[in-house]
């Protein structure tokens, strides 16, 4: 290492690159050299990671810990015999063993300036040491065992490889400094996940990045203890994207950078569409309807937290395999006045419909889909039909991705995949008493979106045309502002995309 000769300048704006785990498993040379490092002509640097992971999602880290939680609830048992509780010990030992090989791996191939690796080095086994003896006192000390414990073991994910990637960056000359944000602020954890509580992240977040000064933070996507839990309550695994948008929003940063391995959003899958574009643009609200019906863009709670912020910080989803690309930009949606929202012209008065008809601006398909269908069994449709309905749904923590209804009849589409099957079992148990219940299995959801879908005369009837020219049956339709969507067959679906 020739020494630290880069970093942030204050005469620059903030950057925050959030680099997903496949990305930092696979290119973190890449990651180091050609895009934190380059960014740092023109921008101040902030560097978000998730766990490493080399393409297995199994083999992931973050699948690994995962794993040790599981061990080490079993430890926790009241129940669990002393010998079963040794071998789960060892069991998790294992398991830690294997992520910390991973780790010392990487920086032996990656590291070259001995002392730094060395030094890397020491911390992985370090660290794993650490969680190896937490599991060991758990056993000894019979502590308990929820979801605090299993967030403290997730983090380790983060922890690594924002050691590794730190290390990494000052071994090609950039003055990295880790920062470790689990105990970066404490929030009531009976709270909600509230405008105050997101504020209080951020400001805490922003004190830490600029208590490093002109070095380059490199922050860990987990980030404490979170009103709910972090993985099992109402963010998920998406949390590292969700800390980048804070660390943006707190530190008034000019864009948020997503880095992924494809060029950015496309208009359809390219994998089963050649003819997919990529867009150079697209609305949250775009975003949010692709997430939701199967394209994986980006975690809901971060579009809301850069696009709510004064001003709103754009999204720009990028390429660790093409840096130069511009990638596909999130920009926020037009806002409406009142009177545009309450009194919005017809097309037909205002010319609009002269102009060239905008095209939708993706279509994208949600697997693993069953169609519900729930006929009423009384002549005259009672008012507590659909309540029934839905609170049947409620009860078994079932949700319904479309639907569609008429006086006597309503139609769910629900995935499948979320949902456990004994619980789908004894609603559709339930929803007999309602009326006569049919179900389709094997569906998929087909959904055109667009932001100014409500505004494009005839695109509807250009979608069902285009099905019904290839023979395909429409089982139920749903419209709202910024997509239409159908349930189909899934055997036949991808051909005809």
């Amino acid at each position: 290492m020739g020494g630290l000769t880069y970093n942030n300048t204050s005469d620059f704006g903030w950057v925050v690159q959030k680099f997903g785990g496949t990305s930092v498993g696979k290119f973190p040379d890449k990651i180091a050299r050609d895009i934190v490092r380059a960014s740092l002509s023109q921008n101040r640097v902030i560097v978000v990671c998730s766990a490493r992971s080399t393409g297995k999602k199994a083999e992931g880290t973050t699948s690994r810990l995962l794993g040790v939680y599981g061990k080490l609830r079993g430890v926790g048992a009241a129940v669990c015999a002393d010998e079963e509780q040794s071998e789960l010990v060892e069991q998790a030992r294992g398991l830690m063993q294997d992520i910390c090989n991973d780790h010392v791996s990487a920086a032996q191939t990656f590291i070259k300036d001995p002392a730094l690796r060395d030094t890397l080095i020491q911390t992985i086994k370090d660290e794993c040491q650490e969680l190896v003896e937490y599991i060991v006192a758990a056993k000894r000390f019979n502590l308990e065992i929820n979801s605090r414990a299993k967030d403290r073991v997730i983090s380790f994910g983060e922890k690594l490889s924002c050691r590794f990637m730190a290390a990494l960056l000052q071994d090609v000359g950039v003055d990295a400094e880790y920062v470790d944000l689990c105990d970066s602020f404490h929030y009531d954890a009976s709270a909600q996940l509230d405008f105050d509580f997101y504020r209080t992240a951020s400001e805490a977040f922003a004190r830490k990045i600029i208590a490093c000064e002109g070095r380059i933070p490199v922050m860990t996507g987990f980030f404490g203890n979170v009103p709910g839990s972090l993985i099992d309550g109402d963010i998920g695994r998406g949390y590292t994207d969700l800390c980048a948008a804070l660390c943006a929003v707190g530190i008034k940063a000019e864009e948020l950078q997503v880095w992924k391995e494809v060029d950015g959003i496309f208009s359809a899958d390219p994998s089963k569409v050649p003819t997919a574009r990529l867009l150079s643009s697209i609305t949250p609200s775009e975003a949010a309807e692709l997430t939701f019906y199967g394209s994986e863009v980006i975690h809901h709670l971060t579009m809301d937290q850069v696009i709510r912020a004064q001003p709103p910080i754009p999204i720009r989803i990028k390429n660790v395999k093409n840096p130069r690309g511009n990638g596909t930009i999130v920009i926020p949606d037009p806002v409406l006045t009142a009177g545009h929202q309450l009194h919005r012209s017809s097309p037909s008065l205002n010319g609009d419909i002269r102009k060239k008809p905008k095209h939708p601006t993706a279509v994208t398909i949600k697997d693993h889909i069953s169609v519900i269908n729930v006929h009423s069994n009384k002549r005259s449709i009672s008012h507590g039909f659909f309540a029934r309905v839905f609170s049947i749904l409620d009860k078994h923590s079932i949700s319904v991705d479309l639907i569609s209804t008429s006086e006597v009849h309503v139609s769910m589409a629900i995935h499948s995949g979320s949902t456990e099957i004994d619980a789908f079992n004894c609603a559709t148990a339930e929803l007999a008493e309602c009326g006569e219940v049919t179900i389709l299995s094997n569906m998929a959801i087909l959904s055109l979106v667009g932001a100014e879908m409500k505004n494009m005369v005839g695109i509807a009837g250009r979608m069902f045309s285009t099905l019904g020219e290839h023979s395909v049956n429409l089982e139920m339709i749903s419209q709202g502002k910024p997509c239409i969507s159908v349930p189909l067959q899934s055997g036949i679906l991808i051909k005809n995309v």
